[in-house]
Formats: C-alpha cells, structure tokens, sequence
C-alpha cells in the first residue's frame, strides 16, 4: 500500500488537472455558444470590461455566466452525492436519483407550488432539503425491513420503488391543483432559469455538504470495506453515515431547488473515478466534483444544440449516458439479489 500511495497520488494529479483544463474549455464553448453567438473576444471584454450598454456583455453577465456557475456547482454535488452514498452503502448503483432522494425533493415542491404558492425562494429550498431527508429515510427504512436486511441490490429496488412512487404522487398534485406547468421545469431538469440569485442561495449549502464529504473522505474509505472491517478498526459507522446522510441532503436538495430532477451524474462518475483513482476518496471526492462538473456543463451545451433554438432537458441528456450505464450495472450486481 505504502509503495503505490505516491501512484495514486501522481494518477489524481493528472485526472484532476487533465478534468480541470477539459472544464476551462468547456467554460467558454458554453459562455459563446447560444441563440447570440458571441466570440471568445467579447466574453473576455463582458467579464473583464463590462459595459452594461451592450446587449452581448449583459447577456454573458446576467444568463451565461450563471448558467456556466451552475452547471460546475450542480454536477459536483450530485457526482459527490453518488461517491458518498456509493462508498458508506457499498451499493454499486447507489445515486440521488435512483435512491428516490431526488424524487422526494420535487414532492416536497410540488407541494410546496400547490398549497404555498407565495413561498420565497428559500421556502423551495429548505423544502427541497427536507423532501429528498424523507426520500431517503423511506428508502432506507423499506429496505432494512425487507426479508434478509439490506442488501446494495435490495437498495437499489427499494430507492427505484418509492422514487416511482413519490413521482406519481407528485405528477398526481400537478395535475389536480393545475401546477404541472409551473413544475414541469424540476421535473425535466436544467439550467435555463440559473442566475444570481439562485447561485446565492444554494452555494452555501453546496460549500457545506462538500466540506462534510471532503471531511468524511477517509472514513468513507474505510466504511467501504464494509461494516465489520469499519468498526473493527474503531470506526463510528453510525456517526459517519448521519453526517453523510446530511451531506447528500444539503448538496442534492439545493441542486433539485436550483435545476430539478437531473439524474445519473452521481452514478455515472464515481465509477468512473474510481477506476481511474482507485478506492481512496481522499482523491475520489474532489475528482469527481470535477469529473461531474464537466459532464453537466457539456451535456448542457449539447442540449441546447440538439434542437436549436429550442432546449432539450438537460436530465434528457444525461439519461442518455446513464441509462445504459446502470442496466450494465444492474446486470452485473444483479447475483447478489
């Protein structure tokens, strides 16, 4: 172990800055491309020359910037939500979206948009917050009570069940008090509406489920041995799963508040990184919020070119790499049902 640490080491050096220079470059095909194309030239006198009489520089400050910020900030947190719940759960198919997390967030704002429509917008986030704790206190609770424990594959099923089922309670709200459309954007997923604002509200949150999971790193790694191993070594499992529990629930909240439903980045990732870094996730965590950063921000640019001018839902895109990605993964974890 002591021999291949340094080459662990040198191997995240060069996935986190080769993943870092990839964003840069995404960063400004995404603050040119558009319905207004607009050349690297103007971006750079927008950002460090503004003149707020130009219609191209307001439109880099005010809608893609924020956009741009929130694509990197939303994919980290759900990358980094799937690398925690990954690593305490040791449930290869662990994610926000597909352990029902997410789909308790859009509940609680389908109820939120039907019975509380004066709500500020911290209104929707804390109860984005507090939806995706029952969404996963309900899917824990199902699968512990199921015949033999809970098992990673039994999870999984348990988190696909109540995420479909608190979906069609909240498609069920939508319809009958007509707010389907005032939702439907945190149903398809995206980043059309980013902007200041939102970027102020949920980046503190964000900061903090990060800091938690960044903390946790090196307990994560040895829960991912598995319980036993875990405390045996002193570990206290309780306390690190609470503590990651509150992360996944600050970080994915604020990302379905901010940009709905966008799924798979927090499953896709983390293997990805983990293949590529190996099982610390002292170096699993931060490359992954850039990994999944990078994700997001291009499959954003590929939904807004896919149908131009038109928006393709950028939960769309992502679904598209996904989808495939965990039936490969269902397949293979599926012996262990």
């Amino acid at each position: 172990m002591k021999q291949s640490a340094p080459k662990k080491r040198a191997t995240f050096t060069i996935v986190f800055l080769l993943g870092t220079v990839l964003l840069f470059f995404a960063t400004i095909l995404s603050l040119t491309f558009g319905a207004a194309s607009i050349t690297p030239a103007v971006v750079w006198d927008a950002i460090f020359y503004f003149d707020p009489s130009l219609t191209e520089h307001q439109i880099i400050r005010e809608i893609r910037i924020p956009r741009v910020l929130g694509a990197i900030v939303i994919g980290s947190v759900l990358a980094v939500s799937g690398a925690v719940m990954q690593g305490m759960t040791r449930n290869a198919l662990a994610e926000p979206s597909i352990i029902g997390i997410t789909d308790g967030a859009a509940l609680a704002l389908a109820i939120m948009f039907a019975f509380f429509t004066a709500v500020p917008y911290v209104g929707l986030l804390f109860a984005s917050f507090i939806g995706a704790g029952v969404g996963t206190v309900l899917v824990f609770l199902v699968g512990t009570l199921a015949k033999g424990g809970l098992t990673p594959a039994k999870l999984a099923l348990a988190g696909v069940t109540i995420g479909a089922f608190l979906s069609a309670i909240s498609s069920g709200i939508a319809i009958y008090f007509d707010v389907a459309q005032d939702i439907s954007f945190w149903f398809a997923g995206g980043l059309a509406s980013m902007d200041w604002r939102t970027l102020q509200l949920i980046v503190p949150a964000c900061l903090i489920g990060l800091l938690i999971a960044l903390f946790l790193a090196k307990s994560i790694t040895i829960m991912s041995l598995g319980a036993d191993v875990a405390r045996g070594l002193g570990q206290r499992t309780a306390v690190v799963r609470v503590l990651g529990i509150v992360s996944v629930m600050l970080m994915t909240g604020a990302a379905v508040a901010a940009a709905g439903t966008i799924g798979f980045i927090g499953l896709v990732i983390p293997h990805i990184t983990r293949a590529l870094t190996g099982m610390d996730y002292r170096f699993v965590i931060p490359a992954s919020a850039v990994l999944g950063s990078l994700l997001l921000l291009v499959s954003d640019i590929i939904a807004r070119m896919v149908n131009a001018p038109y928006e393709t839902p950028v939960g769309a895109i992502t679904a598209l790499v996904g989808v495939p990605f965990f039936l490969y993964l269902a397949r293979r974890e599926g012996r262990g049902v």
